[in-house]
């Protein structure tokens, strides 16, 4: 068993590793950006190490730093957690090579079965086929068109190398093809570093269920149960359950079976989810995570695992010491994704913030995931999950029943969250008789009763502010660099406060009806402007896409006219209410 671990991450999967590491005796290293610089990560971790910059490139994608901390730190493992480098067998090869070890499979697998072109290919020879689809990557829309020619409209294009729905676009008819191919690229590069993007057919009803794998090194594979994910928004999973509900038990058998014989096909180890999608009494392969999943909390509930220590004890090269025909579920267990997002309309625009007010829910069968307290801020530049709430029970009626208490008990103020979303989806006849397919909640579910979050910008800066101190150390003389925020007083003397010009809000919102001008909904990065001075524009038209938490955001018109001035450029930084231009 290891020593110290450094946790590649931030959030609430570091804060989990975090807590596994604690309970096995582990010391844990966090690296941290300028922006996470007091996350709860960094206060929970026995050492943190700084790395530069804002954005997931600039930090937690930058494998020479990674290499940095983890040499100055003598931590003998990395835990990658999922997203950023969970799936980068070049970053996993870095940590090899620099004598540690990586908590997760081996290189040669992760780049099969994470790349989802050769992962299709793989499961194909393993017997299992997947979704009508090609297996190379494209550069050239013309291939879209030809795709959606023999297997029909809509066509789903999708990142190569990433997950959560992060860098698919779904291409309704020819005309979006190229539009779309060039977000999914820009969408896939921002997530995981790499931008290849590939072709499948986008099936209309469909069950997205996932199987849990572990793979050890002495030959041991097997699977932990499913998990159903159908629930999504922009194709990205908002709540999840399992057992899935009314899913035969034979299927499940066939489906643990097939992702078992994926695994053993390409010598798999560690933690692992092959991912399937359901339809009309038939399962086709759709891609595997060589990672943790989000959703993990909900198999530990029914089987009373603990995964992460699970993954530890793997990769220090003991056997799993648990056989297929010992794995026992027990009850219901339901996840819901709580993101800083504005779910009013069914838009779930991201809206990054300060939580000025906290209260988790408590209790029997609860559980709560987060990598925030109140008085920590949601950033731009990052994934918007902000917790994941689990309740689990006997069985799934009560679970659903509890699920709702939590979010009773909730309460989040400063950002707009997905509770209310929640509410109605549990509530929901079809969700209570568990009928529901990957396209419900965006195409059935009514979440025009909730109010549009009201943004209220603050005058104060959240991020602490460096300020040079001279310090005395053994009788050495030091000038050091503190982050602290104005209402230190080192020596006597009041360090005056940063401020910054608070955002003229009101004054661009009071004037959006008679002027025509386009405000920006959320804070984010402007990504591309769509239109020119002098053009000629629809109600509903796009005009402006804008990156925030990872997702890019189309923003429109709202009424017919003609571009009379533009505010922005693309990599412009806009904050919610600033103009981005003027519609005549």
């Amino acid at each position: 068993m290891f020593n110290k671990i450094l946790i590649a991450n931030r959030g609430e999967i570091a804060v989990r590793v975090i807590r596994t590491c604690r309970e096995l005796g582990i010391k844990t290293v966090a690296v941290y950006s300028e922006l996470d610089r007091n996350a709860l990560h960094v206060r929970l971790a026995d050492e943190a190490y700084a790395l530069e910059g804002k954005t997931s490139r600039e930090s937690y994608l930058n494998t020479e730093k990674i290499l940095e901390v983890l040499i100055n730190s003598k931590a003998e493992a990395v835990h990658p957690g999922y997203g950023f480098f969970s799936e980068n067998a070049d970053f996993a090869r870095a940590i090899s090579k620099a004598g540690a070890v990586f908590i997760g499979p081996p290189p040669d697998a992760i780049e099969i079965m994470g790349d989802k072109i050769s992962a299709r290919k793989a499961a194909e020879a393993a017997g299992v086929s997947g979704v009508p689809g090609i297996t190379h990557q494209i550069n050239d829309p013309k291939e879209i068109l030809s795709f959606g020619e023999k297997y029909g409209w809509p066509v789903a294009i999708k990142a190569a190398f990433g997950g959560g729905g992060k860098g698919m676009k779904v291409v309704e008819s020819p005309q979006y093809a190229q539009e779309a191919m060039e977000s999914a690229m820009r969408e896939a590069l921002a997530a995981f570093g790499r931008s290849e993007v590939y072709l499948e057919k986008y099936l209309d009803h469909p069950k997205h269920i996932e199987m849990q794998v572990f793979g050890d090194h002495h030959g041991n594979v097997i699977w932990l149960g499913e998990r159903d994910c159908s629930i999504q928004r922009r194709h990205q999973k908002i709540v999840e359950e399992t057992p899935s509900p009314g899913f035969p038990d034979e299927i499940r058998r066939k489906m643990g079976e097939a992702a078992v014989a994926i695994c053993k096909s390409c010598n798999y180890t560690n933690a692992g989810t092959i991912e399937f999608l359901y339809q009309d009494g038939e399962f086709y392969f759709l891609e595997m995570n060589t990672r943790l999943q989000v959703e993990h909390p909900i198999t530990e509930a029914t089987t009373g695992l603990d995964l992460v220590a699970l993954q530890i004890k793997v990769a220090s090269g003991e056997p799993l010491g648990i056989q297929q025909d010992q794995i026992k579920r027990i009850g219901h267990a339901i996840e819901l994704r709580l993101n800083a997002e504005d779910p009013s309309g069914g838009k779930f625009l991201p809206t990054p913030g300060k939580i000025t007010e906290l209260r988790w829910p408590d209790g029997i069968g609860v559980r709560v995931d987060t990598g925030y307290e109140a008085g920590d801020s949601i950033s731009q530049f990052y994934d918007n999950l902000i917790a994941k709430l689990i309740a689990w029970a006997p069985d799934r009626e009560t679970a659903r029943k509890r699920a709702l208490r939590m979010l009773q008990e909730l309460e989040v103020q400063g950002i707009a969250t997905t509770k209310e979303a929640h509410q109605i989806i549990l509530s929901h006849p079809t969700f209570i008789e568990g009928n529901y397919s990957t396209k419900w909640l965006e195409d059935k579910v009514d979440l025009s009763q909730i109010t549009p979050f009201k943004h209220q910008p603050s005058d104060q800066e959240d991020q602490l502010q460096p300020q040079s101190v001279t310090a005395e150390i053994n009788g050495k003389r030091y000038e050091v660099k503190l982050f602290i925020d104005g209402s230190f007083v080192p020596a006597a003397r009041k360090i005056p406060q940063k401020t910054t010009q608070k955002p003229k809000t009101s004054q661009h919102l009071s004037s959006t009806a008679a002027s025509g001008t386009i405000t920006v909904p959320m804070q984010g990065t402007v990504v591309r402007v769509m239109v020119n001075p002098g053009d000629r524009v629809e109600a509903g038209q796009t005009v402006c896409i804008l990156e925030a938490m990872k997702m890019e955001n189309l923003i429109s018109s709202e009424k017919d006219g003609v571009v009379k001035e533009i505010k922005v450029s693309p990599g412009d930084t806009v904050s919610p209410g600033e103009v981005l231009m003027v519609i005549e």
